[in-house]
């Protein structure tokens, strides 16, 4: 193993999984491994899942030395200066835990931590739909919506580590309650669950849709990729949600480019795919939706990363002069 290439190990720590991966210098990744997440005992269980993850990238525990560097996305709140986990609601086996402490003592390598956006809003800066591009605002779309600023290649934090917290910019002060406990977020009125939820309503008003059909009888199975493929078959309740969307997020993305005016917004997660046919119908939208003069300057991509954003995210993390 002596002359063997080193590698950057990315580290995807979710309240259900550890993912990880061995990532070169492109940001392909070279392989993976997936093991679940111990979140119940002593804060040390959730260290041995890690490392279990990362023992599973190599064939043999001498081959571990090829490691240069960790990369490590986890559940806020933390504090990337310090790589300390504060107390992130669903891994309550960390509270005040440091991790990137505990990693260097186990590995003896350069370790960085972030939260799972500002991570894969990095790898898309880097290595993704974003390279190229100075300034970037990333928006990760699922169960919820998670953002990344990536300011001339660098992520921007804030004074405490808390910065980006775009998922939680409230366009609605009378809207419905968020999980996070303010009104109006639009990670509560445009996120997947958001969506269905909106489309289920609609249902009650309109049975003639082929969303019943889709769903088979069972308002509650509705979900927003439902809506996607109803949309596709020019379904009345499908469109109308659609529109309400689209219109909900030219409005939340028209405030961020006021704010930031960004090179190019990415956008990424499980949503994105429902939204890929509509990028030119959000960009239109930007005319009316801010007052920035020339909206239509500002790129609008679909991330490069899929499932592995994470993965990738976490090694994005580790800086170039740590890597041989």
């Amino acid at each position: 193993m002596k002359n063997a290439p080193r590698v950057v190990v990315g580290v995807d720590i979710g309240g259900t999984k550890v993912a990880a991966g061995l990532v070169n210098g492109e940001g392909e990744i070279l392989a993976r491994n997936r093991t679940p997440m111990l979140t119940t005992g002593a804060p040390s269980n959730g260290l041995t899942a890690v490392s279990t993850a990362i023992r599973g990238l190599f064939t043999d525990a001498s081959s571990q030395n090829q490691i240069s560097a960790i990369g490590i996305c986890a559940p806020g709140p933390l504090n990337p200066t310090t790589g300390v986990i504060i107390n992130p609601p669903n891994l309550p086996i960390w509270h005040n835990y440091p991790l990137a402490e505990e990693m260097r003592r186990a590995y003896k390598v350069p370790i960085r931590v972030d939260n799972d956006a500002n991570a894969a809003a990095l790898a898309e800066a880097k290595w993704g739909a974003g390279r190229g591009y100075r300034n970037i605002f990333y928006a990760t779309l699922g169960t919820g919506i998670g953002t990344g600023i990536i300011l001339d290649g660098r992520i921007f934090h804030g004074k405490t580590g808390a910065a980006a917290e775009g998922g939680h910019l409230g366009i609605d002060y009378k809207g419905p309650l968020c999980n996070c406990g303010k009104h109006g977020c639009i990670e509560t009125l445009a996120a997947g669950p958001a969506i269905a939820r909106r489309a289920r309503h609609k249902l009650e008003q309109n049975p003639k849709s082929v969303l019943w059909e889709m769903a088979g009888g069972d308002i509650q199975a509705v979900s927003s990729e439902m809506v996607g493929r109803a949309h596709a078959l020019n379904d009345p309740v499908a469109k109308e949600v659609m529109r309400e969307t689209l219109d909900l997020l030219a409005y939340w993305l028209g405030s961020i480019i006021d704010l930031l005016e960004p090179d190019a917004i990415v956008i990424g997660g499980g949503v994105s795919s429902l939204l890929a046919p509509f990028l030119d119908e959000i960009r239109e939208r930007w005319r009316g939706a801010c007052i920035n003069p020339r909206p239509l300057d500002i790129t609008l991509l679909l991330a490069h990363y899929g499932e592995g954003a994470g993965i990738a995210g976490a090694a994005a993390l580790v800086d170039e002069e740590e890597r041989d």
